[in-house]
Parts: structure tokens; sequence; C-alpha cells
């Protein structure tokens, strides 16, 4: 196996206060004639897909709109998406929305540009992928998944229960992120929070993965320094404008550094989880787990987490090397509570299920590369420490 590294940011990335206004120019810039917008109705009933529309009517550009995404996109409606792409001669594809519309879009590209079914293209070695996606523009309206510039796609297969991962290739990435930071005011505190932290465990477990490099390192420390400073005032002040453009850009450099490796623990158990609990939203869902999942991964890797702490905002001076790294997790656990996450408990996990939750962790791909070695058992303790936390 060559140990020669590579780091690729296929997606142009643009991004300002009232971005959206220029979609139609974006659109023509990519020569598209009829673009299909996929989003979710949750998007169509605040009203921002009409900000999205607003533009391209203006221009007389034409569009379909697919707005059936869920949370947790299964195979079926990702196809079904491809399917009226490909019916009503679509050129490209924006996927307007959080990371369940953003991933869809760029799912649906990966089976429009190579076909069969999504469930054809679930990761594997050698890549299954080999044509990129049409051209397309990922608009986030939260800040969290950073899906506008990832690598991956995340599905659901309801049939084995499990979520997996579409992509780790330049192919899958979006042409264009539009990001508009106005586009998030909107947001109700719990979303911005777990959405918030969603970015922060991104940023903390690509940081400190067996994958890291130097470029997405920069981008991870940034992030945690714009959620550790911004993410309570955007809980706080839903209207901030300044704090919504620093989450969205934390949101953004988060994605970047995942590149096209994975993540850690935290992803390997929320990730597989949500195939058993489909319901439960990933960003609140995998906050909860990240300070349990540090606490476990410090002794790992001292002097990054040190460096986490810093970024954080902890004073570190006069601290040993591994006073340093605890406080990393400490600053990440206050964050938790102060944005109100919910507990396991609260997001309806059953502490009866903790077996099969660790062992299907345990399985995910995720594991790999987690800063400390993980066992079926590991995952056991760090699940009851975090059940624990919620009594």
């Amino acid at each position: 196996m060559s140990n020669v590294r590579s780091f690729q940011i296929p997606t142009v990335m643009k991004h300002g206060l009232g971005a959206i206004k220029t979609l139609a120019d974006e659109v023509k810039d990519l020569g598209l004639k009829c673009p299909l917008i996929v989003t979710d109705p949750g998007i169509v009933k605040a009203g921002l897909l009409e900000q999205a529309t607003a533009p391209l009517k203006a221009a007389n550009v034409d569009y379909v709109v697919f707005d059936k995404v869920a949370p947790n996109p299964p195979i079926e409606l990702v196809d079904q998406g491809a399917a009226l792409y490909q019916s009503e001669g679509c050129d490209g594809l924006i996927g307007l929305g959080g990371g369940s519309s953003m991933d869809s879009a760029k799912a649906m590209g990966v089976v429009v540009s190579n076909g069969g079914s999504v469930l054809d293209y679930e990761w594997a070695d050698p890549q299954p992928i080999s044509q990129r996606i049409p051209p397309t523009i990922c608009i986030p309206t939260t800040a969290g998944t950073g899906s506008e510039v990832t690598l991956w796609a995340v599905i659901t297969d309801n049939k084995r229960h499990i979520k997996f991962n579409v992509g780790g290739t330049p192919l899958i990435g979006a042409w264009v992120a539009l990001l508009d930071p106005e586009l998030t005011l909107g947001l109700p505190p719990a979303v911005t929070a777990g959405t918030g932290m969603d970015a922060l465990a991104h940023a903390i477990e690509c940081y400190t993965c067996a994958y890291a490099q130097p470029l997405p390192d920069s981008t991870a420390l940034l992030a945690m320094e714009y959620v550790a400073r911004y993410l309570r005032v955007a809980f706080a002040q839903g209207q901030n404008v300044e704090a919504r453009y620093k989450m969205s850009q934390a949101a953004m450099l988060a994605g970047i550094s995942y590149g096209t490796e994975s993540a850690g623990a935290a992803h390997a158990m929320s990730q597989s989880a949500g195939g058993l609990y489909p319901n439960v939203p990933h960003g609140p869902f995998t906050a909860r787990l990240l300070g349990p999942v540090m606490e476990y991964n410090y002794k790992g890797e001292p002097e990054k987490f040190a460096r986490i702490a810093q970024a954080m905002g902890e004073d570190t001076r006069g601290l040993s090397l591994w006073q340093a790294a605890e406080k990393a997790v400490e600053a990440v656990m206050r964050l938790t509570e102060d944005v109100e996450i919910p507990t396991l408990q609260d997001l309806g996990l059953k502490e009866k299920e903790i077996p099969k939750l660790a062992q299907m962790a345990f399985d995910d791909p995720q594991t790999i590369g987690n800063p400390r070695d993980l066992s079926v058992k590991s995952y056991e303790q760090i699940y009851r420490w975090t059940f624990d936390l919620g009594k």
C-alpha cells in the first residue's frame, strides 16, 4: 500500500450575507438549463425554498423541485430523486437544506452519473464511483454538517438497519458551495446547538484521527476556535449575524477537515446507531457522545488534545501535558451542557441496547483511525459513561 498521502478540495466556496441572491448567476456559470432542487418539506414551510427560486424565476431559469427529503435519507429516496432528474431531463443539482438534503443531492448525482442504485456505491476498496457527479450547488441552511464541502454522503439502509457511506473521492464533491449565513437566522436554539456541536465533532475527530494531515488540521483548529467562541452566542441570540456567519464558516472548515478519510468513535457510534434509531437527529446524538469519547481518547494523542484545549479558549499555561489534554475534555463537556444538548435518555435511546449498539459501532468503518485502540468492550464503556451523564 502506498504511503503517499493526498488532499483535494474540488468545491468552489462562495460566502456572504444574501449570497442566495446570486444563485441564478451560479447556475448560468455552470451552464445549467434545468437543475433539480433537492430539499425537504421543512425548508419549503420555512419559506427558504422561495428564497432560492426567486432569483431563478427572475432570470428565467427552469428548475424542478424534489422536496421529499427526510432525516437520515434512505436508499429509496435517493433513487427516486435520481429517477425524477432523468425523467425531467435535468442537467444539474441544487442541494438546499441541512446535511440530509445536501447528502441526498450528492448521492442522486452519483446515481445519475454512474447508473444503478445508490446501494451500488457503498464505500469500498476499490472505489465504486468512477464518474464525477453532474454540476451541483450545495446551499446549507444549518451550520453543522459541512456537507456542502465534504466528499461523503450518508445514506440509510432500512433493510440492514444501518447507515452507510458513499464517497471518499473528489468525484462526489459539490461543484459550488454557496454559504449565506442569513438562511440560518431562523434556526431554533436546539437545532443551532445540535448542528454546531456536530461541526465541532467533525473538527475534533478529524484533527485527532490517524489520517490527520497539516492542511485539514489547520481548518479543523480554526473551526474549533469559531465554535468555542460563537456557538453559545448563536444559541442565545438567534438573530446575531456575526455569530451565524462565524458558525457557517466553522461548519464549512470542519467539513473540509474530513477529506477523503473517516472521523472516529463518536461518529462511528452515532452513525451506526442512526440505523437502529432512524428518528434520532444526528447532531445532538453525536454532540452528546463527543465529550465521553474525548475522555476515552485523550491518552492516545495528548499533544493534540492540549492544542484543542487552547483552540477552545482554555488557559493551559503552567499545566502539564496531561492536565492540558484533560482541559480539552472539560471544555467540550461544559459547552455541551451550556447549549442544552439532550441526554441519550431524552433522545430515546435505551440502556438495554448498549451491547448491540457497541457491536454496531465497532463494525463501523470509522472505528479505524480513532486515536485510541477500540474494542466492543470499550464502546460499551463509553455508552455507559454517556448514559450516566443523563442520570
